[in-house]
This record gives C-alpha cells, sequence and structure tokens, in this order.
C-alpha cells in the first residue's frame, strides 16, 4: 500500500522491500484478502486502471495464498485482537511464509509467524543473497 500510493513517510523501505521481492524469485506470498484489499484502496486513491495494472506488476512476483474454510476456523481461533491479522497469519501459515512484513508489527507479537518492518526485513536478508 506504502508503495502504491507513494508514501513517503514509509515508501523508501517499503520500495526497497517490493524491489527485492521482484529481484529474488519465489519469495513473496500476498493473501489472497489482500489483493482485495488493494484494489479497493488504491482505486479509492488513485484509478481503477492503476489498482490493476498494480495488482497485475505485483502478481509478476509475488504468489497468492488462500487460506479457504480451514484457514479461517484457524485464523478464528488465534488469540489477535484484530480478525483481519488473524486472516493474515492463517494465510501465511498456509502459504508457508517465514515472516509477516508489516509496519504493523504490534499486532502480530502473538503470532506464531514473526513479524518484521520492511526495514528490519532488509537489514536481516537483504544483503545475504
Amino acid at each position: 500500500m506504502d508503495v502504491a500510493l507513494g508514501r513517503a513517510d514509509f515508501g523508501p523501505d517499503s520500495r526497497a522491500m517490493v524491489d527485492w521481492c521482484e529481484q529474488t524469485p519465489h519469495t513473496a506470498v500476498v493473501a489472497w484478502h489482500t489483493v482485495s484489499n488493494l484494489f479497493y484502496l488504491i482505486r479509492a486513491a488513485r484509478s481503477d486502471s492503476f489498482a490493476r495494472s498494480f495488482i497485475k506488476e505485483l502478481l509478476n512476483f509475488a504468489a497468492v495464498a488462500s487460506g479457504g474454510t480451514e484457514g479461517v476456523r484457524q485464523a478464528l481461533s488465534l488469540r489477535m485482537n484484530d480478525f483481519e491479522d488473524a486472516l493474515q497469519v492463517a494465510t501465511a501459515i498456509s502459504g508457508y511464509a517465514d515472516y509477516i512484513i508489516t509496519r504493523n508489527i504490534a499486532d502480530y507479537r502473538g503470532s506464531v509467524i514473526p513479524a518484521l518492518t520492511p526495514r528490519e526485513f532488509l537489514r536481516r536478508f537483504a544483503t545475504e543473497r
């Protein structure tokens, strides 16, 4: 979202993270429901054509993971305050993700998959290629 909307406060780290994913095949997974959320938020802020173009580009390097019925059940069982965050965790599990990359790491403290900010991830892993 930071990249799509050109958010100056967070954009550089997020842009670098997206660039790393583009250059590192088979590393990025995005939740099915996130694609929908991205589309509607980007369309509202920019335009329908920009949202479609952004998502098409995203799909060039990111796999889409879905949680299905069992994923939603799993999300419901997680002890997390925000259901959307719980859906992210359940989808990350189904997509075999090692990390959840987000600026909102506080809400993922109880997650079975660790959350890192884009900056933290890049510091740890971007130089290891």
